[in-house]
């Protein structure tokens, strides 16, 4: 069998006018990549929607479990376009299966000249988790990389163990892409 070479993007470099990380930011939305955010639900919530069309946001990924369906939900699904994820902060919760789906979400949305927002309730582990697996099949990235890479612009982040695991796993497999590893028989 061929050694497969992929090849992939240059990885954006950090804006050197960054602002220095406060406490209080753990409740907003960082941009982490252009057009693609991370943060807690309460950066999607009715009261920050012209904060959300500031920003041009035009695709939101909604993370929960669901228990918090009730208070965790899409509010504008008549102004943006969705993908809610029913999924547990547990680390026996498997998200290597979700991640070929929010790929292509996120893609087409910046494809298209969109911008995402991907949010869980508190925009620390498992949004966290989906983001940095998003830079890390894209730039073809280590987990301890895209780890520093996210962390450098919302520096809360903190996946849980069981999802470090899972992604730390996809990467060994390659060069195999993360849709093929949930694929393959």
């Amino acid at each position: 069998m061929e050694d497969v070479k992929l090849e992939f993007p240059s990885l954006p470099q950090c804006k050197d006018d960054a602002e220095e990380w406060t406490y209080p930011m753990r409740r907003e939305m960082q941009e982490i990549l252009p057009g693609l955010f991370l943060g807690p639900y309460s950066s999607a919530m009715r009261s920050k929607l012209p904060i959300l069309q500031k920003h041009g946001i035009t695709h939101i990924i909604c993370i929960r479990q669901n228990i918090e369906a009730n208070f965790i939900k899409p509010n504008f699904q008549q102004l943006f376009r969705y993908l809610v994820l029913d999924i547990a902060d547990n680390p026996v919760e498997n998200i290597i299966r979700f991640f070929p789906m929010t790929k292509e979400f996120i893609d087409g949305s910046l494809q298209n000249g969109g911008k995402v927002l991907v949010h869980g309730n508190a925009g620390i582990s498992r949004s966290a988790a989906f983001v940095i697996a998003y830079i890390m099949e894209t730039f073809g990235m280590k987990y301890r990389d895209a780890f520093a890479y996210v962390q450098e612009r919302r520096f809360c982040i903190n996946p849980n163990a069981g999802f470090v695991h899972q992604l730390q796993f996809v990467f060994q497999i390659r060069p195999y892409t993360f849709a093929q590893a949930c694929f393959s028989p």
